[in-house]
């Protein structure tokens, strides 16, 4: 029996016997991966989470050994709190989890727009030391212990962004990157709003990205999140953190395409970071001679450990990048929103075709482009085009088969690989399309046994 399966199997065994004060379910478990979750009250106690949260995860299938897990966490609100529920789903997000044998997690709060956010977005109220806690259970739940000490990377939208900027104060050694989407608590706390960190030197030796949307910047609302940003980017890089300042043209605080640059971010971070798999308890590598420095503004990068880097006068009115590529990434998402791809994404697995009554059903697997996510699907019956999944694409952003939120997460429900024929062909074949409109190979449905 392999050993994921003895996992999953593991995991069930281990369910039984649980407590029932802890909501913990499987959802899902297949060949692309498995879904577990962990749920805990809120508690009226002081210094514990007022707010219920649940704690899903997704791990992916084949994965001996996680390397590393990415935190996709929410804003404040209902609406955000809601949205945060797919956040594990996202085929997006688990393309670059499954390339460096990631888990996924959104942590998903019950919070009403009228209640103070803080009691959760501050990892002082509680959310962070049950953050650690759903870690050791999630572990557990799946056969992985190693979830309660790989290193994080950390991505926040808003109120999710202030918790990060809390969480990498408070734990340095463990995060990898961090991605602020329009917050951080940063402008917070040198304001006196809220108790100000301890700021070890570790801080800043992480990389950051600060992703306001430039519509924020003077507006009534939001105008805290740009001011926010810009100060602590200052502030850190001045201290010769690298960091990276990259304001989304097309956008307020909504998250729009901004996927398109920050899992380009966390993948060459990745790289960067990662121990090497033979020694994976090993501590993240520092990146303070590695990367690139360019002009804030855009213009010419040079090696972070360059003569030209270091003689810079004010590290603040440079930006620090993970790779040369990224930087043409950057420059490209300043201008337009939004970053290119030329390469066409993988092809659909697991297909099945069934025929019964008079109908065809199919059903499938499909991974997506790392670059530019999965927009849908091209469907061929008796060798000629049939139909296209989503049959029109939603918004005004990049398409993605399972939408996107304003706060970076799949629509629900869920959009399902599933097609029924009520006038069946011979033969059927799929192609997956990316999110710049590129077809991946056909591949044929094999023929009912």
């Amino acid at each position: 029996m392999g050993s994921n399966r003895m996992r999953w199997l593991f995991a069930l065994c281990l369910l039984l016997t649980l407590s029932p004060a802890w909501v913990v379910a499987i959802a899902q478990a297949n060949g692309e991966g498995a879904y577990f979750q962990q749920s805990y009250p809120g508690s009226d106690k002081p210094g514990e989470l007022k707010f219920p949260v649940m704690h899903r995860v997704w791990i992916p299938g084949g994965v001996k050994r996680l390397r590393g897990l990415i935190v996709h966490q929410h804003g404040c609100g209902a609406g955000a709190c809601k949205g945060g529920q797919t956040a594990a789903d996202d085929l997006h997000w688990q393309a670059l989890a499954r390339k460096w044998d990631c888990a996924l997690l959104g942590p998903s709060y019950t919070q009403e727009d009228k209640e103070n956010c803080r009691l959760w977005c501050d990892p002082r109220s509680g959310s962070g030391k049950l953050f650690l806690q759903a870690l050791d259970a999630l572990g557990a739940q799946s056969g992985h212990p190693e979830l309660s000490t790989v290193p994080w990377c950390l991505w926040g939208h808003s109120g999710g962004a202030f918790w990060a900027s809390l969480m990498q104060a408070s734990h340095p050694q463990r995060i990898v990157a961090i991605w602020f989407r329009s917050g951080t608590a940063f402008g917070n706390w040198t304001k006196g709003e809220v108790p100000a960190p301890e700021l070890q030197p570790d801080v800043f030796g992480v990389p950051i990205a600060l992703n306001p949307g430039l519509k924020e910047k003077g507006d009534k609302r939001f105008a805290g999140a740009w001011t926010g940003s810009e100060a602590m980017f200052q502030a850190y890089r001045s201290k010769k953190a690298p960091a990276l300042f990259c304001p989304d043209p097309k956008t307020a605080h909504e998250c729009g395409d901004s996927r398109y640059l920050a899992i380009p971010f966390f993948d060459a971070c990745l790289e960067l970071r990662l121990p090497p798999r033979e020694t994976p308890d090993a501590p993240l590598k520092p990146v303070a001679s590695t990367g690139w420095v360019a002009p804030l503004g855009g213009g010419k990068p040079v090696p972070a450990d360059s003569a030209e880097a270091r003689k810079e006068s004010s590290s603040a009115s440079t930006v620090w990048l993970p790779s040369l590529a990224f930087d043409r990434m950057w420059e490209e998402y300043s201008r337009a929103g939004l970053v290119g791809d030329s390469t066409p994404p993988p092809a659909p697995t697991g297909l099945k075709l069934s025929r019964d009554e008079g109908r065809v059903r199919l059903t499938w697997e499909a991974a997506a482009d790392l670059e530019s996510g999965l927009a849908g699907f091209v469907l061929l019956k008796d060798g000629k085009p049939w139909k296209k999944l989503p049959e029109k694409p939603a918004g005004k952003l990049r398409p993605l088969f399972q939408g996107l939120s304003y706060h970076d997460t799949p629509e629900a429900p869920l959009a399902s690989m599933r097609l029924e024929d009520p006038e069946p062909g011979k033969s059927y074949a799929i192609q997956s399309v990316n999110g710049a409109g590129a077809n991946s190979a056909a591949v044929e449905f094999p023929s009912p046994k």
